[in-house]
């Protein structure tokens, strides 16, 4: 079976990776990864990020993060460097000429910052715009990821937060294509004090926000950090037509995690793949 595009990456270009994109070596590590397993195309999906308001907790960010972080735990993002991130997409294709190398981005609330990433988007060397919602509005008027809301509010009201956002997000913004991992807010619910998480209890929201992602003609992305079955079961009934796989990746390890297990999963729901691995399945 030929595996689809792993179609949200990140390397050293990611300000949350870890390595200094002065001594580049994971996004080429990752091409060899992907060319030993077999994976025919990659999309380097670097984040483009321009919150200018986000606060965290101790221990909210990971430990590599932690020199964007003040003493008042407020987050200072770097610029997204466009030319080095062409410069080594290029060497790489160079070096890899057998894999389908695609340049993207993962660009955090859309709707808030489209202004912002104008320039970068409207140069046309950008593949493919995967939109992400990673922040709602935060505890004395700032803005926070769920990671830090739960430590405040209830988690019931932060994921019907989260969910009730998506309609927002879609409406107000035309600069993305894909809708990445919905189930963004799941990743940091806190099971010590709301116990396991439930989708059912959700299930409303979840289908609103699906329902109004799918209107737009947008994809879904199949998020492979983790598979829930009823994620393509509810993308298609409610009118979704169109899915992309991503690992998420943030290094070799775990590029195309789980893609076996995900496109069977979406082969059963009925979505086929395109001409070419880095196209949209689609049913």
């Amino acid at each position: 079976m030929t595996l689809p595009a792993d179609s949200h990456v990140h390397s050293e270009w990611s300000w949350d990776h870890g390595s200094d994109p002065a001594s580049p070596g994971s996004m080429i590590r990752i091409c060899e990864r992907a060319v030993r397993i077999g994976l025919p195309a990659i999309v380097f999906t670097e984040h483009l990020d321009f919150e200018d308001d986000w606060r965290v907790e101790k221990g909210d960010l990971g430990e590599h993060a932690q020199k964007y972080v003040d003493t008042d735990g407020h987050v200072t993002l770097p610029t997204f460097d466009l030319d080095g991130y062409l410069e080594q997409i290029e060497r790489c294709r160079r070096d890899f000429r057998g894999l389908r190398i695609l340049t993207g981005v993962e660009f955090g609330q859309p709707h808030m910052w489209d202004a912002r990433a104008a320039d970068i988007l409207a140069v046309g060397v950008i593949d493919r715009v995967n939109g992400s919602l990673h922040m709602l509005p935060g505890v004395a008027g700032t803005r926070a990821e769920p990671t830090t809301l739960y430590r405040y509010e209830a988690a019931d009201d932060v994921m019907w937060a989260y969910l009730e956002e998506i309609p927002r997000m879609v409406a107000g913004s035309d600069s993305f294509e894909v809708f990445t991992h919905i189930d963004y807010a799941v990743r940091a619910w806190p099971t010590t004090t709301a116990g396991p998480f439930d989708p059912r209890r959700f299930e409303a929201g979840f289908r609103d926000a699906m329902r109004a992602i799918a209107q737009s003609e947008r994809a879904l992305e199949m998020n492979t950090k983790r598979l829930w079955p009823w994620m393509p079961q509810w993308w298609k009934e409610e009118g979704g037509r169109a899915v992309t796989f991503g690992s998420d990746a943030h290094g070799p390890d775990l590029l195309a995690a789980n893609f076996p297990e995900a496109t069977a999963m979406l082969e059963y729901f009925g979505f086929r793949a395109g001409r070419h691995p880095e196209d949209f399945w689609t049913c």
